[in-house]
């Protein structure tokens, strides 16, 4: 996508996509501190 498309849908230079699955919320919310903590 060119950048004037991609800030029309909302996609900036410092959004982070997130997916997650079936995880214990916890293990995710833990994995994420250490990640950027």
């Amino acid at each position: 996508l060119s950048e004037e498309d991609r800030l029309q849908a909302g996609i900036t230079n410092g959004l982070v996509r997130l997916s997650v699955g079936l995880e214990n919320v916890q293990d995710v919310l833990d994995d994420l501190e250490q990640a950027l903590g």
